[in-house]
């Protein structure tokens, strides 16, 4: 399904179709948003529409965090654009589970590829770990959830929430969405400064990357069911963005704040002996903001996510605008600065099989 969720800092969050980029949904939080994650799988459950009673269709689950630190677990039916033709119901948006776990801003979230875990940063320098099935526990979204109809600009408090499509303010049943607090974690690991870089890796179950912000300027690695920290990068940066290759046992950080100062914003590093493969300086006081990967447009079957090559990361500057960096290209070794330049660390532990089998996967 192609949605595009986007949240602000006035609180607003908005999902538009990307056909024709009309807003199709628009609720009202009560802090600004700060971060979003689509879960990377549909899940069926029972239709919220009228006229589909009954029936299992394909929804979307999208968490939003804000500033004051909350997570809010939305479920969202998406109808295609003939059905709405046809019978001229949009859609629903159903908030499922609310999750107080950070004391400041969420800044970061990353999903498992499984869609199994569920990975937040926040600005109190915690990164927490959570079960997508304890969060959910079970429950029948359509049944038991407070809905948004299409357009609602529903205004979401602990109080009230309120609907400019019926003109009215009502009191929703809150003890039917799941309330999460400490101890629904299944880890948390403390920085020394905020997370918002988070990367699980794509071939290797278990295994995920933080990066910390600048009075921390590490990447981490850990070990996801034990909790077991398995390396550490010193990369004198702000860490701002993680990601893995699709095809080489490697990971890409972008940098922020650099201390002391260095010039470069791009690096790339092997797993699991975390050296320094290539780094790429930046001219002027330019930071990286943010960074993801734009996959290359290869026919492949579209299940085989370890069949596709790498393509070009994008990457958010400081000086608004977007730097397209190709870090793995096919066929070649990427041209970059020479290795060794930010420094690296030893392995600590060696679990489940998360050992080197080769330079390139197949």
């Amino acid at each position: 399904m192609d949605i595009l969720a986007a949240g602000r800092s006035d609180g607003s969050l908005i999902l538009t179709p990307m056909e024709d980029c009309l807003p199709r949904f628009q609720l009202q939080h009560p802090t600004s948003v700060t971060c979003l994650c689509w879960r990377p799988y549909c899940v069926v459950r029972t239709s919220c529409s009228p006229y589909k009673s009954g029936l299992s269709v394909q929804t979307e689950e999208l968490v939003v965090g804000d500033e004051a630190g909350s997570l809010y677990y939305y479920v969202v039916e998406w109808p295609k654009s003939e059905e709405i033709s046809q019978d001229g119901w949009l859609g629903s948006m159903c908030l499922v589970a609310k999750i107080s776990l950070h004391s400041h801003q969420v800044c970061g979230l990353a999903w498992s590829p499984d869609g199994q875990v569920l990975a937040s940063g926040g600005n109190d320098n915690l990164c927490f770990l959570m079960d997508a099935a304890v969060i959910l526990g079970g429950s029948r979204i359509a049944e038991t959830s407070p809905g948004f109809g299409p357009l609602g600009s529903t205004r979401l408090t602990t109080d009230s929430w309120t609907s400019r499509r019926s003109g009215m303010e009502t009191q929703p049943d809150m003890s039917r969405v799941r309330h999460h607090g400490p101890g629904c974690e299944m880890q948390a690991w403390a920085h020394r400064a905020a997370v918002k870089a988070i990367a699980f890796c794509p071939w290797r179950e278990g295994l995920v990357a933080t990066g910390g912000g600048s009075n921390d300027k590490c990447i981490h690695f850990f070990h996801v069911s034990s909790g077991s920290a398995l390396a550490t990068i010193a990369v004198a940066a702000q860490v701002t963005s993680l990601i893995w290759s699709m095809t080489r046992r490697e990971i890409a950080a972008t940098f922020g704040y650099a201390q002391p100062e260095h010039c470069f914003r791009v690096a790339v590093f092997g797993w699991p002996e975390c050296n320094q493969i290539a780094a790429i300086p930046w001219l002027g006081d330019l930071r990286a903001l943010y960074a993801i990967p734009l996959p290359r447009n290869d026919d492949v079957d579209e299940e085989d996510t370890l069949g596709q090559s790498d393509g070009c990361i994008v990457v958010a500057s400081s000086d608004e605008t977007l730097k397209f960096h190709e870090l793995w290209p096919l066929g070649q070794t990427a041209t970059m600065g020479r290795s060794g330049m930010l420094g690296g660390s030893d392995i600590l532990d060696d679990l489940d099989g998360i050992i080197k089998d080769g330079d390139v996967i197949r």
